[in-house]
């Protein structure tokens, strides 16, 4: 495990599943990590329960005011940050002829505005620094193809892999490495909520299409958030140097490049 000691890393919607899995190895590799969500309170209980080099910080990536305030704080309580992962988004289904701009809408201000303008707003802090970072973009194999039951979820997560592709094209000059991970299937609370949606538009009992999107994975089963902290560890390290711009599919075998 490469060692971060010295380092800050800002995770956001780090409260739960994927983000507090995030949070946790940093931490346990040497980093001081924010432990960012929209909920304070589920924020401060991760961040007590994973020890002194976590702290609890506040934001709505879908308000820049939030976003900017959220960075500040970050600098002024542990120096600068060197890694953001980009973890915070919302799920959400339904057939092409039912979905409604309200949802469209809810959905591109927190996956892909609020992926481009916390990039943004800590770029700029790196750049302040002048001693560089590492962006770690959260994408999805749903980015990788269309789903009919998931066309603006999925529309989401493309756009994160362009984003990625753009900012990491554009920030490298700064040594600033941009990248992201697009996950597969992975359990917990995320996908409870995702089988509970395609129970009601497929007409599955509650549990079936976990189960039968588990058994599809080339790996046989699906992942579970600390299958992913492998590559956000690598990404953020001095060992990714190199790489630009790039999305690492992390699926179990699901999505093949």
């Amino acid at each position: 495990m490469a060692d971060f000691t010295g380092k800050v890393v800002l995770i956001t919607g780090a409260a739960r599943g994927i983000g507090r899995a995030f949070a946790r190895c940093f931490a346990e590799a040497g980093a001081t990590v924010a432990v960012a969500d929209i909920d304070r309170d589920a924020a401060q209980a991760t961040a007590e329960d994973i020890g002194r080099k976590a702290f609890a910080v506040r934001i709505d990536v879908s308000d820049q005011s939030s976003i900017d305030a959220a960075v500040q704080a970050v600098e002024e309580r542990a120096g600068g940050i060197d890694v953001l992962i980009n973890n915070a988004a919302l799920f959400d289904l339904a057939p092409i002829v039912e979905i409604d701009r309200a949802g469209f809408d809810r959905l591109f201000s927190v996956n892909v505005a609020g992926t481009l303008f916390t990039l943004q707003a800590v770029a700029r802090s790196m750049i302040r620094r002048g001693a560089g970072g590492k962006i770690i973009n959260m994408a999805s194999q749903a980015g990788r193809r269309g789903e009919a039951l998931v066309a603006v979820y999925c529309a989401t997560k493309a756009a994160v892999i362009s984003l990625t592709q753009s900012a990491g094209l554009d920030l490298i000059k700064h040594k600033i490495n941009v990248n992201a991970i697009a996950p597969g299937v992975v359990d917990g609370e995320h996908w409870d909520h995702v089988d509970s949606l395609f129970a009601k538009y497929e007409g599955r009992p509650p549990g079936e299409k976990k189960r039968l999107v588990g058994d599809a994975v080339p790996y046989g089963r699906m992942g579970t958030a600390e299958d992913l902290t492998g590559m956000a560890l690598f990404l953020a390290s001095p060992e990714a140097d190199y790489i630009v711009a790039q999305t690492y599919n992390v699926d179990g075998g699901n999505y093949l490049n």
